[in-house]
């Protein structure tokens, strides 16, 4: 494995890897990922052997130009109201942290989109994830870079410390600017649907296009058990030291025992919280500020960083307080709950 600043030159031997088959980590907007050619099946499938992942969760593809949409997806199976939807999200949010379900071209095998006929496909905001894109033929599958349903890699020494030796080369261009995952519109049907809530708000989108569906429901997508888009376990984007979620009611109630780690979505939350603890006992506390002024684009920035340090054999519990359930906050919560899910309970 080889691991590189982002450069002219390691770009340019990133993506002589991919065109003869090989996986590679590279830096977006959103986070780390991890990409091969998205026509390429058997290079696919090392992406999934890598990451574990199992076959019924579809990847994404990325690419860098507008016009690739000809050859990956089917167009001609959308409506027309539909087809000025997708013209319309692409002219205001692309490049940038939307990924949209549509009918595949027939050049996209069945491996990258767990067998489906639709696949999300986005345009990342980021130079240096636009510029191997292009230098690797014009499409890459790229799902996260780190073992599925571990907790995102937002640095490139995550993916180093996660996947090592299973990539073959990993690109490090520094903390990715959003910190959460692209949101996920499926366009597919006779209304729009969120199906993972990201890094474009739901709001920015219904002002744009009008109410959209909210369709983040987990699991179960298809009659075939596939998944509609990636990010809709119960279970997901999880550490593996065990996690709950609360409001800032509930967390002030908890009490602040050995081993605990707290993370606050800001400053004041965690003055309210510290009020109400002993002395002795906050000189032991591990706590965690996401964005001390409150500040949603900082602390989705933030939260796998944070988690990852806090993901310690020295912790034996992580204590989360939820979001705003606005904007980038609706991101951030979906994150909290399916790493909580099925591993902390409650007290």
């Amino acid at each position: 494995m080889e691991y590189l600043s982002v450069s002219p030159e390691s770009l340019r031997k990133a993506a002589g890897i991919i065109r003869n088959g090989g996986i590679v980590a590279f830096p977006t907007e959103t986070v780390y990922g991890l990409g091969a050619d998205a026509c390429n099946a058997e290079a696919l499938a090392k992406v999934f052997e890598a990451k574990r992942r199992p076959s019924f969760d579809p990847l994404i593809i990325h690419i860098a130009d507008i016009k690739t949409l000809e050859d990956i997806a089917d167009l001609s199976l959308l409506s027309e109201k539909n087809r000025e939807k997708l013209f319309l999200l692409a002219e205001n949010f692309w490049p940038g942290p939307l990924s949209l379900v549509m009918p595949k071209s027939k050049k996209i095998p069945g491996i990258a989109t767990a067998g489906l006929s639709t696949a999300a496909i986005r345009f990342p905001d980021h130079q240096a994830a636009l510029s191997l894109i292009s230098l690797s033929g014009g499409a890459l599958a790229a799902p996260s870079a780190n073992p599925f349903g571990s907790l995102s890699p937002t640095r490139a020494e995550h993916v180093r410390d996660k996947l090592g030796e299973k990539v073959d080369m990993i690109l490090d261009g520094g903390s990715a600017r959003i910190g959460v995952e692209s949101t996920v519109l499926d366009i597919t049907g006779g209304c729009i649907k969120i199906l993972r809530p990201g890094g474009t708000p739901k709001e920015a989108v219904e002002n744009l296009i009008g109410p959209i569906q909210d369709g983040s429901a987990a699991a179960g997508d298809t009659a075939s058990g596939g998944l509609v888009s990636p990010g809709r376990l119960k279970s997901h984007y999880a550490p593996k030291t065990p996690l709950s979620v609360f409001t800032l009611e509930e967390l002030i109630r908890q009490p602040c025992g050995p081993g605990s780690a707290f993370v606050f979505f800001d400053a004041p939350s965690r003055d309210a919280w510290a009020a109400t603890q002993p002395p002795a006992a906050l000189e032991k506390a591990v706590i965690r500020v996401l964005s001390p002024s409150g500040r949603l684009v900082e602390a989705a920035a933030s939260l796998f960083q944070t988690l990852h340090e806090l993901d310690s054999p020295e912790i034996s519990r992580i204590l989360a307080q939820l979001a705003p359930q606005e904007g980038l906050g609706q991101a951030i919560n979906d994150r909290l709950r399916r790493a909580e899910w099925g591993m902390g309970s409650r007290e």
